[in-house]
Formats: structure tokens, C-alpha cells, sequence
């Protein structure tokens, strides 16, 4: 049985199933560009950051900031650019971080809405099929094999459906650990910023 021929067996039901593992994918594709440019080298960064820092040498700490890719980088240029004002430098960094977090988070939640609407779909397709075979046209024309047959093809949107939110709870799994990483790794680089500012006060 071809592809295309048990896409129909599924019923109608199969095109929003169809539409959810499409959106799957494009968020996949769009959420592993966004964080390849997320990425910060931290070890590279911290080491090339930290002699500026002991020197207070803000304006060449900047300007390792803009020559480094990455969230952290952006979490600690936004710290280095209030630098005179002390007093408020840890809420600045908190405020940056909490908004790259919030890029960073950016369309997982649809995942997880497909996550939980694509078995619901599936199954409804199911009901529907097992209604339909279930029919009184069907038992009064003596085909007992139609209606077997018939739940064998509705049983199909359900296996799609749960294909389907297997691959978006993997993908929101993924990139929740990268969300993770990457917010532990702005949290290191800030708390490594204050203590330097805090040394040269």
C-alpha cells in the first residue's frame, strides 16, 4: 500500500495532520538557525573578556562583546553599555537575559500545543471511521469484513496523529535542553561580569 492510498484510508482528518507535521518541521528548521547564531563559545569568551574586565577596560570588553556571536555575548554588552550605573547593572543584565530567553522560547509552545492536539485529532478521526463502519447500511448488506476492514483504515489517523506528536515532543525536548544550556550559560557569564565589576568598585 503506497503512501498516498493510506494518506486517504486516514480520512479527512489526515490534511490538519498533515498541516501539523509541516509546522513541526518549519519550526524545527527555523529554531536550529536561530540557535546556531544563539551559540556562545562561553570558555572563549569569558577567556578573552576577563583581562578587560580586571582592567576595567570597558570599551575593549565591548568590543570583544560585538565580535562574539551568541546570546551571552548580547546579555553582557547590554550590562557593559549602563557600566556607570552600578547600582542598576544587575537588573539591566536580568532584563537582557530575560528577553534573550524570551527569543530563545520563541515558537516552542506550538509544539507543544501539536503535542497534545495531534492524538486528539488522530482519534477523532478514528471515531468518525468506526462510526462510518458501524453503519446500518454496512450490517444490513451482510459484510461483516467491510466493517473490520473498515476500523483497520480508522485506526490509521491514530497512528498518525501519535507520529505526529512523537516528532513534536522531540523536537520541543531538544530545544528546551538547548534553552537550558544556553540560559545556564548567560547566568555563568553574568555572574562572572558582576563579580568584576563589583572587584573594581
Amino acid at each position: 500500500m503506497s503512501f498516498f492510498e493510506l494518506f486517504n484510508k486516514g480520512g479527512l482528518v489526515m490534511y490538519p495532520l498533515l498541516l501539523c507535521s509541516l509546522f513541526v518541521v518549519a519550526i524545527a528548521v527555523e529554531r536550529f538557525r536561530y540557535y546556531r547564531s544563539a551559540d556562545t563559545e562561553l570558555e572563549k569568551l569569558l577567556a578573552a573578556l576577563k583581562p578587560k574586565l580586571k582592567a576595567a577596560d570597558w570599551p575593549g570588553a565591548a568590543a570583544v562583546c560585538t565580535q562574539t556571536q551568541g546570546a551571552v555575548s548580547q546579555v553582557l554588552l547590554a550590562g557593559l553599555t549602563r557600566i556607570k550605573y552600578t547600582s542598576k547593572l544587575e537588573s539591566t543584565l536580568e532584563n537582557a537575559a530575560q528577553l534573550e530567553a524570551a527569543n530563545l522560547r520563541r515558537n516552542l509552545g506550538y509544539l507543544d500545543t501539536i503535542v497534545t492536539l495531534s492524538p486528539l485529532l488522530g482519534l477523532l478521526g478514528t471515531v468518525v471511521g468506526m462510526i462510518q463502519s458501524f453503519s446500518v447500511f454496512n450490517v444490513k448488506s451482510g459484510q461483516p469484513m467491510a466493517i473490520t476492514g473498515g476500523v483497520g483504515e480508522a485506526l490509521v489517523a491514530t497512528a498518525a496523529g501519535l507520529c505526529v506528536a512523537v516528532l513534536a515532543l522531540l523536537v520541543h525536548s531538544y530545544y528546551s535542553h538547548r534553552l537550558d544550556a544556553v540560559v545556564t550559560d548567560m547566568e555563568q557569564a553574568c555572574s562572572v561580569f558582576l563579580d568584576s565589576v563589583a572587584g573594581d568598585e
